[in-house]
């Protein structure tokens, strides 16, 4: 392990020591769950945005609670990093089997199976596919991994066209539930529809939560050419606001 690996989690563990930080000793692993959240998200932000130095300042932030929440374990004398990081390379080198072990020459796409097999195989699972898709995922993804598990047994679509037809009944179903106005059926038609775009996006390898996060950040951008324009015309039509947004997309916005 390296010097600076070892500086940081003697850093960690004086913080959490009787001359370290009283904020560090008063944290579970409960306190710690929504920062460990909020780095997550900022580390696919510096993604996202393609951004290095925000990238590594992230990753940063991330290392640093994970070696908390583990030195936190260890305080409760459950497992320490060391337990973390040789279970995990354990682990990896099994579900890398096919490089490992029986040295298959898989293309990418054949090594997402294999590696679903090798990890049903490592847990000795006879339960779903689908039980190991984290309850908290946002939604987008979580219906996306779950149809991915689902179509690895053969529970899929067999061309695009059927899930396009199956959109186009989905929203019909949603039409005639709106026309009724009663809010449950209509909440339930909804989620099909959304589901059934998930079934599209994954169809052509699409990540549905990332698309949605690129819409939003446009929204978010073209919006805010708006409202600057508000602001020093006041009040305006929606006609005269939906100018500014034409003139920001068509600035790459």
């Amino acid at each position: 392990m390296s010097d600076k690996f070892d500086a940081l989690r003697d850093l960690v563990n004086f913080l959490r020591s009787e001359k370290g930080c009283p904020w560090d000793r008063a944290q579970t692993l409960k306190s710690l769950r929504p920062h460990l959240l909020e780095e997550i998200y900022e580390v696919c932000e510096a993604i996202d945005q393609d951004d290095s130095a925000k990238l590594r300042e992230e990753l940063g932030d991330a290392l640093f609670l994970i070696l908390f929440a583990a030195k936190i374990a260890q305080d409760d004398g459950r497992f320490s990093i060391d337990d973390v990081i040789e279970q995990n390379a354990a682990k990896m080198r099994a579900r890398h089997a096919h490089v490992f072990v029986e040295k298959k020459d898989l293309k990418a796409h054949e090594v997402v199976d294999e590696w679903e097999k090798n990890k049903r195989a490592q847990k000795h699972e006879d339960q779903s596919v689908l039980a190991g898709v984290p309850k908290t995922y946002p939604s987008l993804l979580k219906a996306q991994r779950i149809q991915q598990r689902a179509a690895s047994l053969g529970f899929d679509w067999d061309r695009i066209g059927a899930v396009f037809d199956k959109l186009k009944e989905e929203i019909g179903e949603f039409e005639a539930a709106s026309a009724g106005k009663n809010k449950a059926e209509m909440t339930d038609e909804l989620g099909d529809i959304l589901f059934c775009l998930v079934n599209v996006a994954r169809f052509l390898d699409i990540s549905a939560e990332d698309a949605l996060q690129s819409t939003i950040s446009k929204f978010m951008t073209r919006f805010s050419a708006v409202e600057k324009e508000i602001a020093r015309r006041g009040k305006m039509t929606l006609a005269e606001m939906d100018v500014i947004w034409e003139q920001a997309k068509k600035k790459g916005c």
